[in-house]
């Protein structure tokens, strides 16, 4: 057992990737030079791994690190002369999603606070590789070095709870089932909590948009649409799970899931676990879902559209992975808003109009959808996420007057 920030942790059960038990904890100025530095710095090394080429989710986490990203990012936040970070903050990132543990890292780096990152307890290479590469970055940057560690565990809510007994800030990734016990452990009492909870995620479509576009746009919509959902699986919380059609057509369908099946063909490699899984998922919709699904039609076995004689609140327990999509032909928007609760989370879209729908989703007082952006753009994750204003809330601001 070992001793930190006067708690005692069960050193034997953590294995420390960057950083120790010894981790200085005071916070740092929001947007802190040396961190924008670090990361601009960390951005290029990525770009250098040969891996990075191989995984565009590391290219993603390289893009978004990049100079310019963050100095817009500082811009947009304002004044950051009397606001620091809180302290520490213990991230348990998501288990299913290779690379999100960075963003959450970063998020919390710009708010100023040292840091402790639980990584996923699945391996994945991008994983491996993005550790790598910032704990070898991280050696020209001693002041946040000695403010992090990267640390990996087998599940132990024994560990957990001392971890979080010692921050001043926590991000929770993870299913609700795992917030719930996380909140049950004893924090400071000025603990800051940021949960982001199981979320449901939708696409819309314009139908006749689709028609009239030429080829190369909807090899483009494809490709985006791939990035959106097969490129992780349709893990993240953000990946559509159903597609709605507004003025439908079966020619529209056809044209936009033949250019889609195409990217699949080209780029997935479908796994035999996710193979089974969609092949045991369709046997279950049809015993268990036949009177929210009328047909499921299975092509190549990369794509699988089940399509919904009806939509009520329990379309949000449908859900699909690798290829697997549900569609609805929505002939009045209103049908969506009776739906709608705080599971939703993103709307992907092409062809309607996001201003109006965003305008629609306030007026009708929804709980749910915050937030609306073309496809291709679901996993481009920002400081504005599940409703929250991620760096403001991890950091605090010293009033004066």
């Amino acid at each position: 057992m070992q001793k930190l920030g006067g708690v005692l942790i069960l050193m034997k059960n953590v294995n420390y990737l960057i950083g120790s038990e010894n981790i200085t904890t005071s916070p740092l100025v929001t947007y802190n030079d040396e961190v924008c530095k670090f990361l601009n710095d960390l951005s290029s090394e990525i770009l250098k791994s040969s891996i990075s080429r191989v995984y565009p989710d590391l290219s993603a986490v390289a893009f978004w690190a990049r100079k310019a990203s963050i100095h817009k990012l500082k811009e947009k936040f304002g004044d950051t002369s009397n606001r620091t970070g809180r302290g520490l903050c213990f991230h348990i990132a998501p288990s299913n999603i290779p690379v999100n543990f960075a963003f959450s890292y970063f998020f919390s780096l710009l708010a100023g606070n040292a840091n402790i990152v639980r990584l996923p307890s699945k391996d994945f290479p991008q994983t491996e590789e993005l550790v790598k590469v910032i704990k070898n970055t991280l050696e020209k940057y001693p002041s946040i070095y000695k403010r992090t560690a990267f640390v990996k565990y087998e599940r132990n809510n024994e560990v957990t709870s001392e971890f979080s007994k010692i921050a001043d800030c926590r991000m929770i990734w993870g299913g609700d089932k795992t917030i719930s016990i996380l909140r049950m452990m004893e924090t400071k009492p000025r603990c800051i909590d940021i949960s982001f909870a199981d979320r449901y995620s939708i696409c819309i479509i314009e139908g006749q948009e689709v028609l009239e576009a030429d080829d190369s746009a909807i090899k483009r919509l494809a490709e985006n649409f791939y990035n959106d959902t097969y490129l992780m699986d349709q893990n993240a919380c953000s990946s559509p799970k159903l597609i709605y059609w507004v003025n439908d057509s079966e020619l529209a369908r056809t044209k936009f899931w033949t250019a889609v099946l195409e990217i699949a063909k080209q780029k997935y490699q479908l796994q035999d676990a996710v193979a089974v899984d969609k092949y045991t998922k369709m046997c279950e919709d049809s015993i268990d879902n036949s009177s929210l699904i009328s047909k499921i039609d299975r092509v190549d076995n990369l794509l699988y559209k089940a399509e919904l004689r009806i939509i009520n609140k329990d379309v949000q327990n449908l859900r699909g992975n690798g290829g697997y999509f549900y569609e609805y032909s929505l002939s009045n928007i209103e049908d969506l808003f009776n739906i709608v609760d705080e599971k939703y989370q993103t709307v992907t879209y092409y062809g309607i109009d996001a201003q109006k729908l965003a305008n629609d989703v306030a007026n009708h007082n929804l709980k749910g959808i915050d937030r609306i952006v073309p496809i291709g753009k679901a996993m481009d994750i920002e400081p504005y996420w599940d409703g929250h204003d991620i760096i403001r809330e991890l950091s605090r601001e010293i009033a004066v007057r």
